[in-house]
């Protein structure tokens, strides 16, 4: 099966996803953990993709478009796979329709949740991550044992810049913006189906999963 998740930042796509991967066999797929790895590591692309990322812009498309069509590639995507984070603006929509196309592989659905966007500020802005590891927290739904210290590795928690509230509103209308043409893309080839993302990860799945049938 070929997903795609689709949804706003805080909005759980990658909880979703991972859960998909672990139920269904498929792997997930996320642009954002692989450009944010890339960022971390100080390669071309992370520095390329920082100057974007920071600003809570959009990484350009000809960058995760390549990225994506190599991952899609791999073996372990014999069986499908789930898109998380990707695409985001029409011309990645269509580019990833071509790429498959060309592979006889078309998606099966692409999956929206939507979240009230006083909700997706408040998930994000709580969330950190640590300095050494990578861990994440929510100070309000998975603290640490101890404010500001990692429980895994005991390194310092930090709040991304991207998790700031003023960075978050402009990554919310930068979504709004750029992927309304994406979500009328996927209604018209009658491949969208909406899931309310509010209520315990588990009664989200459950509105994910059949969405999928």
């Amino acid at each position: 099966m070929r997903v795609v998740m689709v949804g706003p930042p805080g909005a759980g796509k990658g909880t979703q996803a991972r859960l998909l991967e672990a139920r269904r066999g498929i792997p997930q797929i996320s642009t954002g953990d692989i450009l944010r790895a890339a960022r971390r590591e100080g390669t071309p692309l992370g520095r390329d993709a920082r100057r974007y990322m920071d600003d809570g812009k959009l990484v350009p498309d000809d960058v995760v478009i390549g990225i994506v069509a190599e991952r899609i590639g791999a073996g372990d995507c014999g069986r499908g796979f789930v898109l998380d984070g990707f695409p985001r603006t029409l011309p990645q929509a269509v580019a990833l329709d071509e790429i498959l196309a060309r592979r006889g592989e078309p998606l099966d659905r692409v999956v929206k949740i939507t979240v009230p966007r006083v909700e997706l500020v408040r998930r994000l802005s709580g969330r950190r991550v640590c300095s050494a590891c990578g861990t994440m927290f929510h100070v309000a739904f998975e603290p640490p044992a101890r404010a500001g210290v990692c429980d895994r590795c005991g390194g310092a928690l930090v709040q991304r810049e991207d998790d700031r509230e003023d960075t978050i509103r402009r990554r919310l209308d930068v979504y709004e913006r750029e992927t309304a043409p994406v979500i009328a893309h996927y209604r018209a080839a009658n491949l969208l189906r909406d899931a309310a993302g509010t209520g315990t990860v588990d009664e989200v799945f459950e509105r994910v999963a059949a969405s999928l049938k």
